[in-house]
């Protein structure tokens, strides 16, 4: 029989849990002692009676206060009792007590994790569904090192701090509940109060997997094992696959602008497969690049401000829907790379900044922690923690989403401390340096791995510096990326085509400098988002001259660039050339291929790509000398290229004029005699070009360039052609 407590000062440890300021409060709540001296004690604010259910015994209150205690006079009390409770509105409650649960997190797992080895720690830290001892629930855990407290508050419990204090795991500055009852679909944060200045602060789960639609911000607990994939031929296909000669065109998409309802809603995940796929199949692109999905607050940031690393934005749907996109992209043969930001975290105090109330995910110094220029807060690399939080985002996107690559953006702000800083706003290095060897650390580690583990998977640097070998082996002294982003190739040469064709002669140098280095990194050719916003002027309005002449140029830069040395990438509505720049808040103008220019231009990219994919000789060596060979590149007056792309059983020869001057009778070695067949013109009536060509020309015995036979041809105005043996 329970027997009240006398009306004495409350115990300190009590006091301690009904200010919410306990630091362990298993060691109150739940069931203590044994035999006669058995308690089971309970804090429930919004309770008006409790009983256990087990046996009908009925808690009482301590005076004043929501803790109940019930002394059975016996030990018989379940290990995993239940509590029947009312609340004070009169609805009645059945739950098991979360605190009659021990430790859910294994010591292994936080060890792991301490030393920044836990590649599946999200499977670990968050809010995850679980079955203790045959009971149902959802287990939440999250490192905060410097707290006092930590509770889970959320929709279940009114979100109020006082209800579910968490459990700390010691050393490893973790803390963990289970709660009995809850389910997929309950919304819930973390209440921290810092341990040294009592600061209380609401955060959000870094290791979330899915998030309210903003502007809202409280994670989701997800069911993690739902989704039935339908991608196993295409899996099995990727880890024996051989990217680095085989062909890989790239079509940059932002999600939230590509297409709209037609109210001006985002489009679901399931709708974007159907229309995206259909859309980048007919266009013979390889691969889809999303700019980030990865949950963030702001639309205004692209995604590039991230506080879910481990969720697809809400905007488009669930992450279920954003797995039956990339497994649509698959069955279609189309791959899927992720834009991934390792290299910064937005400022917004529901996310990651000052997340136990110091600076945990982010480095006190300033000099060291902030990127002025974008309002954000840099990553210390120098923590285990934090690096396996990065690390564990990389492997959850490979392996639970089954994408194919991650592009990382702003690779250089990682490697340089000094990263655009004035003289003194910067820490060097122990060796007085301005390299950030904690960083440069994380990204070999992290491609080592992400390699062995995920084979056939790729891992792109936007790295925009000479840092050398970039895509070279860990094992060398290289960054171990697969693949870097060409950002001098594309400064160069959209440098050189905004010259009007006159002067274009003075800046020859442009056209031909990017080959002396074509093949130190495994390159791609980026037209990408970054080029058509802020006033730099959509891809179409960079060309110069007449409405014609824009398009005529632009449709030769795209035919230098599925020729040139590299995979390709393209940023949405730059196939079809958009007039006005890219703005993340409305959808494309694709309302302009009623018109023929830009029909035109659309057919001629799916043209280059059916080219690119379908002749080893444009890619099988596009990362080695052996590839290309100029034939010649001196001819500045005329402002005219031509060089051979080469595999073992395919030669193409590829001639570019860039002037609106057709060329009659123009004469280029040849590597042997025979007749030469153009299999592409960018100046074909069926782009919309004047038709200016060649159909067939044999080669004749006239020594030039330094072979023995030579052909002539006629160039069209501001165009390239391709000519096969």
């Amino acid at each position: 029989m329970n027997k009240p407590s006398p009306s004495l000062p409350l115990d300190p440890e009590i006091v301690k849990i009904i200010e919410a300021r306990h630091h362990d409060p298993f060691s109150v709540l739940g069931r203590h002692g044994q035999d006669r001296d058995t308690v089971v004690r309970v804090f429930l604010p919004y309770a008006e009676s409790v009983s256990l259910a087990a046996d009908g015994g009925d808690f009482v209150r301590l005076p004043d206060t929501d803790v109940f205690e019930y002394r059975p006079g016996t030990g018989d009390v379940p290990k995993h009792y239940q509590l029947a409770w009312t609340d004070k509105d009169g609805n009645d409650h059945l739950q098991y007590d979360p605190y009659c649960f021990g430790p859910v997190l294994p010591e292994f797992d936080q060890h792991l994790f301490a030393e920044g080895r836990h590649w599946h720690i999200y499977q670990k830290l968050g809010g995850h569904r679980q079955s203790v001892a045959g009971i149902d629930g959802v287990s939440f855990s999250v490192w905060a090192p410097n707290a006092q407290r930590v509770s889970v508050v959320g929709d279940f419990n009114r979100w109020d701090g006082r209800c579910h204090p968490m459990r700390s795991l010691g050393g490893s500055g973790i803390w963990e509940i289970f709660i009995p009852g809850l389910t997929v679909g309950c919304l819930y944060k973390f209440e921290i109060i810092n341990r040294n200045s009592g600061e209380l602060l609401v955060k959000t789960d870094p290791y979330g997997q899915q998030f309210e639609f903003r502007p809202q911000t409280a994670a989701i607990v997800v069911d993690e094992d739902r989704y039935v994939w339908h991608d196993g031929e295409w899996m099995d296909q990727r880890a024996q696959h051989d990217w680095l000669h085989q062909p890989m065109s790239i079509y940059e998409v932002h999600l939230g602008s590509w297409r709209r309802d037609q109210r001006g809603n985002f489009l679901n995940y399931r709708d974007l497969a159907e229309q995206l796929v259909d859309y980048v199949k007919t266009l013979g692109f390889t691969h889809i690049e999303l700019l980030p999905i990865t949950e963030h607050p702001l639309d205004a940031s692209w995604g590039y401000q991230t506080t879910g690393y481990f969720a697809p934005t809400s905007r488009h749907g669930t992450p279920d829907d954003f797995r039956y996109f990339i497994d649509h992209c698959h069955q279609n043969g189309i791959g899927v790379i992720l834009d991934w930001v390792p290299a910064h975290f937005p400022k917004d105090a529901f996310a990651l900044a000052r997340f136990d109330g110091t600076a945990l995910y982010e480095h006190e110094d300033p000099r060291k922690g902030e990127h002025r220029d974008w309002g954000t807060l840099i990553y210390n690399y120098s923590r285990n923690e934090v690096k396996n939080f990065l690390l564990s985002s990389a492997f959850f996107w490979l392996e639970e989403f089954h994408l194919d690559g991650l592009r990382v953006d702003a690779v250089a702000s990682m490697l340089y401390l000094d990263y655009s800083r004035e003289a003194n706003d910067w820490i060097p290095n122990m060796y007085g340096g301005n390299e950030n060897l904690e960083a440069i650390d994380f990204l070999r580690h992290m491609n080592t791995v992400t390699h062995e583990q995920h084979p056939g998977t790729v891992v792109m640097a936007e790295e925009s510096t000479s840092w050398p070998q970039v895509t070279r082996p860990t094992w060398t002294g290289g960054l171990g990326f697969s693949m870097k982003w060409n950002m001098g190739w594309m400064h160069d040469i959209l440098c050189y085509m905004q010259q009007q064709p006159i002067h274009r002669a003075y800046h020859h140098d442009q056209l031909t400098f990017g080959l002396l280095y074509a093949f130190t990194e495994n390159f791609i050719l980026p037209f990408s988002h970054d080029e058509v916003v802020h006033g730099k002027q959509s891809m179409l309005n960079k060309m110069p001259g007449d409405e014609w002449q824009r398009f005529a140029n632009l449709r030769l830069l795209y035919t230098m660039m599925f020729t040139y040395p590299g995979k390709k990438l393209l940023f949405m509505g730059s196939e079809f050339g958009q007039g006005t720049e890219w703005s993340f808040n409305r959808t494309l103008d694709w309302y302009v291929l009623d018109y023929a220019h830009h029909a035109g231009l659309q057919t001629l990219v799916k043209d280059l790509n059916r080219l690119y994919t379908s002749h080893p000789a444009l890619y099988r060596f596009d990362f080695e000398h052996a590839g290309f060979e100029w034939i010649d590149c001196h001819d500045y007056q005329q402002s005219i290229i031509s060089y051979r792309r080469k595999s073992a059983h395919e030669e193409l020869i590829v001639i570019l004029n860039f002037t609106p001057v057709p060329r009659e009778r123009y004469r280029i070695g040849v590597p042997q005699p025979g007749t030469y067949v153009e299999i592409f013109n960018s100046d074909s009536h069926y782009y919309d070009g004047s038709n200016t060509g060649n159909g067939s020309v044999l080669s004749e015995p006239q020594p030039w360039m330094g072979m023995e036979h030579s052909i002539s041809v006629t160039l069209p105005p501001l165009a390239g052609i391709i000519l096969k043996m």
